[in-house]
């Protein structure tokens, strides 16, 4: 799910560019709802832009700075049993690999409140099998959070989107489940040395959910929102489900140009990507959640100061430095989030999220400022490099002169 990622750093990067006749109409005419203070209009402008651009239907926006959300805006329109329905600030979107901060956060507390240490054996922890690679008992939950556990999806299948494979080689009907996935790969051979390098694995994070799962006996979502989300009053998360049949009231809906054969039954049949390509219950701890960009934001408070989710100790384990993995850049992967020290010498961070019919992005950086942008598609052949919100965020940060006061927070919540 993780894309190609230019370093964050506010006024580093391209300005937007400039949108000319049917894209400029485009842009104009895009349908939004909620709040842009004029001293963040910047902003606004910027995504109406990237927007047209890339023809995208339905978006979201949200900026904060020191625990206030100063901007929240919906993009757009989908339709919903016959009839259009604009996106609102708080309309719920697939968030892909967001998700992730969310899991390691639950470890995180896990272990403040002295269920686990972050050093346990993952196959002690799960009872897994070491037959086939006897490496797999140095696999911690450090490594499990920080990619370094020794699945490399650029070499061997990512088994969260293996679907058929999975179920062809163990004789079984499709939809897969957790326990499938988890006995293919067990079965397999580590791609390297735990603890000798970073790659990205969502399996990981999957089997992260089970651990979670594991040690507080109740189902992942259920502590995830129970213990992490509740006390900041976050309500609206909750994990998605794959057809567009089981979406949510709020729920806008998803666009790719690519089909593929369904994997939640064994018909064979060939369907839009987004709904039925893939398995959302499957992608749960790794990339499974629905929020609106306005949550998202606010979750990133969490992570600013000691509270009612984290102490100090456990958001230092967050962000902490991996044994391996810090690259040419200085930025490393902490416990769900890329991390980078800034020019103040504090701690930007950040992720992007990337599936079939989703793309989001979520930073903190200098300054106590925040934002993320939500889109229902992803960068695909003949639509430009979705990426470059990243900088296009940073360029409006970097361009407001005073920000606001007036908190936002208590509107959408």
């Amino acid at each position: 799910m993780l894309t190609r990622r230019r370093l964050l750093q506010v006024g580093a990067g391209m300005v937007p560019a400039v949108v000319l006749g049917s894209e400029a109409a485009h842009a104009s005419a895009i349908p939004t709802t909620g709040v842009v203070p004029s001293a963040l209009a910047g902003f606004d402008n910027a995504m109406k832009t990237y927007i047209a651009e890339r023809n995208i239907s339905c978006a979201q926006l949200a900026v904060a700075k020191n625990g206030k959300i100063l901007l929240a805006r919906g993009y757009g329109s989908y339709v919903a049993n016959g009839k259009t329905v604009a996106v609102q600030p708080t309309s719920l979107f697939r968030i892909a690999s967001l998700s992730k901060s969310l899991t390691g956060a639950a470890l995180a507390r896990l272990a403040q409140d002295g269920k686990v240490a972050l050093g346990a054996k993952v196959a002690d922890l799960l009872g897994l099998s070491t037959s086939a690679d006897p490496r797999l008992k140095d696999v911690t939950l450090w490594r499990l959070l920080q990619h370094t556990g020794g699945w490399d999806r650029s070499v061997s299948p990512d088994p969260l989107w293996y679907d058929q494979g999975i179920a062809s080689a163990l004789g079984v009907s499709l939809p897969i489940d957790h326990d499938d996935i988890i006995k293919y790969v067990t079965a397999r051979k580590l791609d390297f040395t735990p603890g000798s390098k970073y790659a990205y694995s969502n399996y990981g994070y999957m089997l992260a959910g089970r651990v979670i799962e594991k040690l507080s006996g109740m189902s992942y979502e259920t502590y995830v929102r129970n213990t992490l989300l509740t006390p900041v009053g976050i309500t609206r998360m909750r994990l998605g489900r794959s057809l567009r049949s089981q979406a949510f009231p709020t729920e806008v809906t998803y666009e790719s140009q690519y089909t593929r054969k369904s994997v939640v039954d064994d018909s064979g049949e060939v369907v839009p990507y987004p709904y039925g390509g893939f398995s959302m219950p499957n992608q749960d701890a790794n990339g499974g959640w629905l929020a609106s960009a306005v949550d998202m934001v606010k979750w990133g408070f969490v992570f600013d100061a000691s509270g009612p989710v984290l102490n100090k100790t456990s958001i230092g384990r967050v962000f902490a430095k991996p044994e391996t993995g810090v690259n040419s850049n200085g930025s490393w992967y902490g416990l769900g989030w890329h991390v980078r020290t800034n020019n103040l010498g504090t701690l930007n961070t950040w992720h992007t999220g990337s599936m079939p019919g989703t793309y989001s992005f979520l930073a903190r950086i200098q300054h106590g400022v925040s934002y993320c942008a939500i889109f229902n598609r992803r960068e695909e052949e003949g639509t430009p490099d979705f990426d470059s919100i990243d900088p296009i965020l940073g360029k409006a940060t970097g361009a407001v002169k005073t920000w606001p006061t007036t908190d936002l927070t208590s509107r959408y919540f």
